[in-house]
């Protein structure tokens, strides 16, 4: 396979902002939550960051996706992130795709699919459809592996 140097930098990129989203999925799980964490990244700075929050602001809505989102667009004064990327370890949610499309980020990236709930490719390719007013690009399975063990122990614990 020829890669060439942006490729290989965007992909050394993706799995550093990765990383970071998936010490916060730890923070979630030590907080009882189920373990996804995001970050909301421009231009290589961090913007917002979040994890899963739904038990403990017992607020549907508290997902890391959201949280992050609400985190970046209140650093930078506005709701909307043009060129921003959100990084999360879990793929999104309907809820959490229409706040990327209505955030106007970029590009969004994910560890693992979510083969119930999963809406960019799983169940469904909710990003593709023609009557949003604004195009994510995606891509999936960075450190899927990472985020998939994450999720299986704290799963698997409660059981």
């Amino acid at each position: 396979m020829n890669l060439d140097l942006t490729s290989v930098q965007k992909q050394s990129h993706d799995k550093k902002w990765m990383r970071r989203a998936l010490a916060l999925a730890d923070r979630a799980a030590n907080e009882g939550e189920v373990p996804v964490g995001a970050v909301v990244v421009r231009d290589d700075q961090l913007l917002g960051e979040g994890w899963n929050q739904v038990i403990a602001a017992s607020d549907p809505t508290a997902h890391a996706e959201i949280v992050a989102l609400r985190d970046a667009a209140r650093a930078v004064g506005n709701y909307r992130l043009p060129g921003a990327t959100l990084y999360v370890t879990l793929e999104p949610c309907t809820m959490c795709a229409g706040a990327v499309v209505h955030a106007r980020v970029t590009r969004l990236v994910f560890a693992a699919e979510e083969s119930k709930a999963g809406v960019v490719c799983s169940t469904c390719s909710l990003l593709d459809e023609p009557w949003f007013n604004h195009k994510v690009s995606w891509r999936g399975g960075v450190l899927a592996v990472d985020s998939r063990a994450r999720l299986q122990a704290f799963f698997q614990a409660r059981r």
